[in-house]
């Protein structure tokens, strides 16, 4: 039976030790979560855990639904989407609107589009339609993919987060390791999606003349690396937002909800930000390939293997500190074989007082098999002994 095994424990002192402590941030956002994807580190969380309506920040969802669908071959970007009678009724003025008018026949990439970038309650739908016959079906589709990720604390009733008694709820914990996921799990698509300033669909009416909004991300254009993701606003949700942004290779993503304006939302996103970068710095544990330790092998012509960092490893601390730090190499085994090199099989986890855990992720220096007849014969042996 497999259990969590903390195999080892490691000094990771830093010269000079100094004393750390958390750099002080106030925020008037009643909800703010702010995580360094990293290191793993959560830098600030206020209320994280509270279940929350997310508006149109729900949309981000349905396009990871979306975007998981494509990376397994069962959604094409050039795929269209036939606008119905019905769904136009419903949607073409309700709330943000991508502007899609009936009988029309959008490819899956411009309802992307359309949702990420217009922040469209048609689009999503129409998207929903598409991909599973009916919104309700694509909503059974969503929870999947909540619980398969671990959205431990959501739910969703709706594909655009629309107003709907309370069936849909959030945590600002959630929303974030959902942007975490999207990014993480589907990098190219991320990047194609997220960081668009603005798109142009639809004409006016008389004129005829296109129709081109901008993206409501107030990141864009005013934090460096900023790339996403998705804003949301409702009476009852008030005003909140879920972005990230990377700089020097530190990724962080940010939650805040409750606002109770467009323009505090905007500023107080902008802040929160750059306190992130500017408060807390990374210092380097492991060089790319270093090896941390062994973890044992479960069935594998080997009984152990090497762990080793997948990429150059920082931890987060204060701006201007380099406090001692100390690491336990946790995994859940033994590792059961055939294991290839390079798979994620144990964490380095990191602590020190006063500071936020850091997991870090660690990887199989080589490939083991199974076991052969005669070590499984040796094996089946010894454990009657054991």
């Amino acid at each position: 039976m497999k259990k969590l095994i903390a195999a080892s424990i490691l000094a990771l002192a830093v010269a000079y030790p100094t004393t750390a402590q958390n750099p002080p941030f106030d925020t008037p956002a009643p909800i703010a979560y702010l995580e360094d994807l990293s290191s793993g580190a959560v830098l600030y969380a206020k209320d994280a855990d509270r279940r929350i309506p997310p508006a149109s920040m729900a949309k981000m969802m349905t396009v990871y639904v979306a975007f998981d669908l494509i990376k397994q071959g069962k959604l094409k970007l050039t795929d269209t989407a036939e606008v119905s009678p019905e769904t136009w009724k419903k949607w073409h003025s309700q709330g943000s609107t991508m502007f899609l008018a009936v009988g029309e026949t959008p490819r899956v990439e411009d309802l992307l589009n359309g949702i990420v970038t217009l922040s469209g309650n048609d689009a999503c739908v129409v998207l929903a339609e598409k991909i599973a016959g009916t919104e309700e079906a694509f909503v059974n589709l969503m929870n999947q993919q909540a619980k398969k990720i671990g959205l431990s604390n959501s739910q969703f009733g709706t594909s655009n987060g629309w107003p709907d008694e309370g069936r849909t709820f959030v945590t600002a914990r959630d929303l974030a390791h959902l942007a975490k996921a999207t990014i993480q799990d589907h990098p190219q698509l991320y990047k194609q999606f997220y960081s668009r300033t603005s798109y142009t669909w639809g004409k006016t009416l008389g004129a005829g003349d296109a129709i081109t909004q901008g993206n409501r991300d107030p990141l864009l254009g005013r934090v460096a690396g900023a790339d996403g993701l998705k804003t949301g606003h409702t009476d009852e949700a008030g005003y909140g937002f879920t972005g990230s942004a990377e700089q020097n290779g530190r990724r962080l993503v940010m939650v805040v909800a409750g606002l109770d304006s467009y323009g505090g939302r905007a500023e107080e996103s902008v802040r929160f930000m750059h306190w992130g970068f500017r408060a807390w710095s990374p210092l380097a544990i492991a060089s790319k390939g270093k090896k941390i330790g062994e973890v044992e092998v479960q069935g594998g012509g080997a009984g152990s293997v090497g762990v080793v960092a997948p990429r150059n490893l920082n931890a987060t601390v204060p701006a201007g500190t380099s406090p001692k730090l100390t690491g336990k190499l946790v995994y859940l085994g033994p590792v059961k074989a055939p294991i290839k090199a390079g798979a994620h099989i144990a964490d380095l986890v990191v602590e020190t007082p006063g500071m936020p855990t850091q997991t870090l992720p660690l990887v199989a220096e080589a490939d083991v098999g199974e076991a052969g007849f005669f070590r499984r014969v040796w094996l089946g042996m010894t454990s009657l002994f054991s």
